[in-house]
């Protein structure tokens, strides 16, 4: 039991620091719901971008994210506010953000884009916290051309089929095999990749609905007074963390589970429960 609570504790606070950016954009969206004084000299979306904006820069003065690590996060955020003006157009119109801004492009606030930042800064910073290994990671060529297609349909399934089913189907077929392991303590545990990208997904979805529920954007369903965003969300997320997840690893090449030695190597399933 001692060794399960240990681990357990640990990997809670390995994740929280993990999750640093995300948390601290969260902070100030809920903080700003409630409690915004400064309305008439800044707009709550500008104020956002700067909170945003000194907060990755304090990252970086501080080492906790390498340049390069936010060389790879940037891309993310330039191609995720690329399909946000997309989706937000009066012709697609799958979202809006109901409030004003200066900083930004069309009907997207340039805060929007940290969103997504959040997102990759916890996956290159979990990458080395955790110190990921894997096995059976695929050449690299078959996680690039799926994201690659993933990022192509979010535009086309407007007009065309919806290849989010297929797409599924093909990360299953890609990663199926892939095991994940991270150091927690002392040794490595393990757990399917897959497992691994669903939960990050989750809980991306958890933090969409704190977003829309502070009116941060809101969907067409959502006009009349908030509700929670449809469990369905969960397939986009899922799609959208995996581009997110390809594009980290471009930086934190994934190292394979023969450069551990096997006596740091253990499993979830051997951990003292007595």
């Amino acid at each position: 039991m001692k060794t399960f609570l240990r681990e357990f504790w640990i990997f809670g606070l390995k994740e929280a620091w993990a999750c640093l950016f995300g948390g601290y954009l969260l902070f100030w969206i809920l903080l700003t719901k409630v409690w915004y004084p400064i309305g008439e000299v800044i707009y709550r979306y500008d104020f956002l971008l700067i909170c945003a904006i000194a907060f990755q820069m304090i990252l970086l003065i501080f080492k906790l994210e390498t340049w390069r690590e936010a060389s790879v996060i940037a891309i993310f955020h330039i191609v995720a506010t690329g399909m946000e003006v997309f989706k937000t157009s009066e012709s697609i119109g799958a979202w809006v953000y109901p409030g004003e801004f200066v900083a930004g492009i069309y009907n997207v606030p340039f805060f929007a884009g940290f969103m997504y930042s959040a997102v990759g800064s916890y996956i290159a910073r979990i990458w080395r916290i955790f110190e990921f290994r894997f096995s059976y990671y695929p050449p690299m060529i078959w996680p690039i051309l799926l994201v690659t297609v993933i990022y192509i349909n979010f535009f086309t399934h407007h007009f065309w089929y919806d290849l989010r089913n297929p797409l599924i189907i093909a990360s299953i077929l890609t990663f199926g095999w892939t095991r994940l392991y991270f150091k927690i303590d002392q040794v490595y545990r393990k757990m399917p990749l897959l497992l691994g990208f669903f939960l990050v997904s989750l809980f991306i979805w958890f933090a969409e609905n704190i977003a829309t529920y502070s009116n941060i954007w809101i969907y067409p369903n959502q006009n009349g007074g908030w509700q929670m965003v449809p469990i369905t969300k969960l397939i986009a997320w899922y799609l959208l963390m995996l581009l997110s997840f390809v594009l980290v690893s471009l930086v934190n090449r994934p190292r394979l589970l023969d450069e551990v030695s096997k006596v740091e190597i253990g499993d979830v399933s051997q951990i003292d429960t007595e």
